[in-house]
C-alpha cells in the first residue's frame, strides 16, 4: 500500500510565504515524476510544478515564485511557495508516478490527500 502525506498548507497573508511538504511511504520500488497540482473553488485541478530525474516544469503563473525540489532519499517532494497571491488560494495536491514492488512493471500515477492553502488578508 502506497501513501501520499502533504503538511504545510494555511492561512498566509498576500506576500508571505509557505512550504508545503509531500512523503511517500509503502512498498514502492522507484519514482519518477513527483509533482504538484491545485484546485480552486470552481475550478479544474491544474498543474503547479513538476520534477523528474533534473528536469523542472512549472505553470507560468507560479514561475519566479515557486519553487519545486525533491529529496529522493527520503521519497519527498517539497513546494517553497514565496510571494504569495490571493489567486494561489486552493487545495494543494501532490503526485507520484511510481513502480510498486508488487508490479515491477507497472507505473501508476497515487495522489495525496490535499492541502489547503489559503491567502488573505
Amino acid at each position: 500500500q502506497v501513501q501520499l502525506v502533504e503538511s504545510g498548507g494555511g492561512l498566509v497573508q498576500p506576500g508571505g510565504s509557505l512550504r508545503l511538504s509531500c512523503a511517500a511511504s509503502g512498498s514502492i520500488f522507484s519514482i519518477n515524476a513527483m509533482g504538484w497540482y491545485r484546485q480552486a473553488p470552481g475550478k479544474q485541478r491544474e498543474l503547479v510544478a513538476t520534477t523528474s530525474g533534473e528536469s523542472t516544469n512549472y505553470a507560468d503563473s507560479v514561475k519566479g515564485r515557486f519553487t519545486i525540489s525533491r529529496d529522493n532519499a527520503k521519497n519527498t517532494v517539497y513546494l517553497q511557495m514565496n510571494s504569495l497571491k490571493f489567486e494561489d488560494t486552493a487545495v494543494y495536491y501532490c503526485s507520484a508516478d511510481l513502480v510498486e514492488y508488487s508490479r515491477i512493471h507497472y507505473l501508476k500515477r497515487y495522489w495525496g490527500q490535499g492541502t489547503q492553502v489559503t491567502v488573505s488578508s
